[in-house]
């Protein structure tokens, strides 16, 4: 049986809650970072988790955190403060000699981003490396779950989804599959240090073609529409705070320009398992799809 001790940040989070299970599931034992106490901790706590309640602004909280684990997984949410998180949970990695980190990054992570979340998540890529604790960076491109979020679902009950993505390409990627991917670089990382892979799912499309194939497998007639920059910055200033805004809005830009492209290299070939396709993604979460939710 295996015995090494697993840290995820994000433990409640999209990818985190599944890379726990992955790491329970192969017999592992797993330390979830958290922000508080609630039912979700309660949950991962029942199934037999260590629990760490904290802030990743916290130094020692973070430090107390990374004692004794073998391997992490640092996720940042798209808001302010990730190299300052970064910064800290390096230095404490350091100190505790973690063998490995699984750093989630952004497919639009790089110098020359123009949104200040993609620059950051670039920065904080710097940090690790130059930490020289053994990392490995993921980049996913968007998520499935995208299909899901209230601003992209509310179009669903009016047959209309309005956004800004036109010309561009994406193969959604699901958080599931990603956990996966994460779960087999903690327990196998020699691999995977220094490298940095993108993240994708099995088939491309445009926004069109995506939302054609959404109509079909749920049987619904959703037409897509893309809008001029205003309308999307407004539409998203809606739903989202102004960091958050104006990320969204810049990588958009970047879809149209072919930085979001690409379909899977890696998921299946370290898994054995390839990432699910659209409609596996939304026969597995067809109950969430349900428009009546969309009020």
């Amino acid at each position: 049986m295996k015995t090494k001790l697993y840290l995820i940040t994000g433990a409640t989070g999209q990818t985190g809650k599944h890379a726990v299970d992955e790491l329970l599931k192969d017999g592992n034992r797993v330390r979830a970072f958290v922000h508080s106490e609630d039912s979700r901790s309660e949950e991962l706590r029942k199934k037999g988790v260590e629990i760490q309640v904290g802030d990743l602004h916290d130094f020692e909280t973070v430090r107390k955190s990374v004692e004794g684990v073998f391997g992490a997984y640092f996720v940042y949410p798209i808001k302010p403060g990730l190299i300052e998180a970064t910064t800290y949970f390096v230095q404490a990695a350091k100190e505790a000699k973690l063998e490995f980190v699984v750093n989630m990054s952004q497919i639009s992570a790089r110098r020359e981003a123009t949104s200040h979340a993609a620059l950051n998540h670039w920065l904080a890529e710097q940090v690790f490396d130059w930490s020289g604790i053994p990392v490995c960076h993921i980049r996913p491109t968007f998520f499935a779950e995208w299909l899901l979020l209230p601003m992209i679902k509310d179009g669903y009950k009016k047959g209309l989804v309005e956004y800004g993505w036109s010309s561009g390409k994406h193969a959604p990627i699901a958080s599931e599959d990603q956990a996966r991917f994460i779960a087999k670089l903690l327990e196998n990382p020699s691999p995977h240090v220094g490298k940095a892979y993108p993240l994708y799912g099995p088939k491309e499309y445009t926004a069109a073609e995506l939302f054609a194939e959404l109509s079909r497998v749920l049987d619904l007639d959703v037409k897509y529409r893309t809008i001029p920059e205003n309308e999307l910055r407004e539409k998203i200033a809606s739903y989202f705070p102004p960091f958050l805004t104006q990320h969204l809005v810049e990588v958009v830009k970047d879809h149209t320009l072919g930085i979001f492209s690409g379909t899977d290299r890696i998921i299946k070939e370290v898994t054995g398992k390839a990432p699910m396709s659209v409609e596996e993604f939304i026969d597995t979460h067809r109950q969430a799809f349900s428009i009546r939710e969309a009020a």
